[in-house]
């Protein structure tokens, strides 16, 4: 039997073996890299929020693995992978990731699954997507980010409409209501009837295309995923604990980016949680003060999917240059990414927010080659200049970024190794990230492979 921690581990203790990593920016900087990398200084990787909308690509061996419920720890033999009650899992994608995982020879058997996290259901999906539509539509008075569009620009995936049945409780479904059937089928029947009604008249106000969902159906389904998924179904908050009593290492992973925070980001172009370092208490249980070491990880450009403004967003040969060598597609929707300049006035308040004690600097060997980079350093908002932050979509759409002019540097950036390595122009370009934001570059990234990675004196920027 095993024996429950005390009631409160020493904070210090306890901040001796907890350690985060968080996006800085509009999500995809490179955190499953960071991960992958940590993952080996820890014996403990948490998934604390967001769902299958998220997605971390790690190269191992020339072999890419793309991961999106499953912690990226779990490509490190001996460490376990942890999915915490802030998830929402979609059980099906959950299972076809673990097959694929398999399938490459990886030990899926430390994975381990939240029975609170909550569960996305087929008409989370279809919910997500009439509400998409329709908001597309434009006929639902909403405004939207440049007047281009008014959906948010959801992966469709039904993450947003997991999260709101767990915020109203009696259509929500947890993980561990697949292992009750007694309690499953009654928690089906009133969210059917409810969904239904709902898409009946979501779809009547645009002629959309709907199904019934039927709780029988649904039932059947959900019990076979819960018999596949019953022997990595626990109680996580008190593995976690305990594994902290015990002073094994742990390393949360953030899903999105703070500036996708539902309360922090650039709302409503956000996601349904809290992607910050805020989501580790609640998607974890583990208080949020016991984190030690907070990794920010950023680009060292901009990039953003979907609806919402970006201040430096590109529309040019430079910014399709920076697609193409950037691979800036989706993980999970293969969605072309729109890309800027780097916007510092956005990663010095996502690194304010979620108090970031070192930045991780990603995809710098995409700049390499051009001759002038710009960075953001301040917005005109109203004639006037600012270097804050506004963390809301309208007040955004209507700023202009104030720009500093930095050279550029060669491909020969891309053989960097080690501290020092670094071209002049490559170096004084992170110490320039460092200087503005006020937190120090410790890690470099020069290329998707493991090795590609420089590590820098953990005092400060580059020499």
């Amino acid at each position: 039997m095993t024996t429950a921690p005390r009631a409160a581990i020493e904070a210090s203790r306890a901040r001796s073996v907890c350690a985060a990593v968080v996006g800085l920016q509009w999500g995809d900087e490179g955190k499953g890299k960071i991960v992958d990398r940590l993952a080996a200084e820890h014996d403990v990787v948490v998934r604390y929020n967001g769902g299958a909308n998220a997605g971390h690509s790690v190269v191992v061996g020339g072999e890419r693995y793309a991961l999106h419920l499953v912690p990226s720890g779990v490509l490190h033999p001996g460490c376990r992978a942890v999915i915490g009650n802030g998830v929402v899992v979609d059980p099906e994608r959950l299972l076809e990731e673990i097959a694929s995982l398999s399938a490459k020879g990886v030990d899926v058997s430390r994975l381990y699954v939240s029975d609170r996290a909550h569960v996305v259901l087929p008409y989370h999906k279809a919910e997500d997507g009439l509400r998409e539509d329709l908001l597309k539509a434009g006929r639902v008075g909403v405004r939207v980010g440049a007047g281009v569009s008014q959906e948010i620009g959801t992966t469709r995936r039904g993450i947003g409409p997991a999260y709101a049945d767990k915020v109203t409780r009696a259509t929500g479904i947890r993980v561990a209501d697949l292992l009750r059937p007694d309690a499953l089928r009654p928690k089906l029947d009133i969210a059917c009837r409810m969904k239904n009604a709902l898409f009946e008249g979501l779809a009547a106000a645009e002629k959309l295309e709907w199904r019934r969902f039927d709780p029988a159906e649904l039932e059947s389904q959900a019990l076979d995923w819960g018999k596949k998924l019953a022997p990595m179904i626990t109680d996580t908050t008190q593995l976690l604990h305990e594994a902290i009593g015990r002073g094994e290492r742990v390393l949360f992973e953030g899903a999105n980016a703070t500036l996708l925070d539902v309360d922090h980001g650039t709302y409503p172009f956000v996601t349904s949680s809290n992607s910050s370092l805020a989501g580790v208490a609640s998607g974890s249980g583990v208080p949020g003060h016991w984190m030690g070491r907070v990794t920010g990880v950023m680009k060292a450009y901009s990039t953003r999917v979907g609806a919402g403004p970006m201040p430096t967003q590109l529309d040019d040969a430079t910014g399709d240059r920076i697609r193409e060598r950037g691979r800036e597609y989706g993980t999970t929707t293969g969605r072309p990414r729109r890309v800027g300049w780097l916007d510092l006035v956005a990663v010095r308040y996502s690194a304010m927010v979620s108090g970031v004690s070192e930045i991780a600097l990603m995809l710098l060997d995409v700049l390499a080659g051009l001759d002038e980079l710009k960075v953001c350093t301040a917005y005109r908002i109203d004639g006037q200049i600012t270097d804050i932050f506004p963390p809301d979509g309208t007040s955004l759409e209507s700023v202009e970024p104030i720009y500093e002019t930095l050279p550029g540097f060669d491909d020969s950036v891309a053989d960097s190794r080690a501290d020092g390595d670094l071209p002049p122009n490559a170096a004084a370009y992170a110490r320039f990230v460092a200087d503005y934001v006020g937190v120090p570059v410790t890690t470099v990234s020069v290329g998707p492979e493991r090795e590609q990675t420089v590590m820098l004196r953990r005092e400060g920027a580059p020499a």
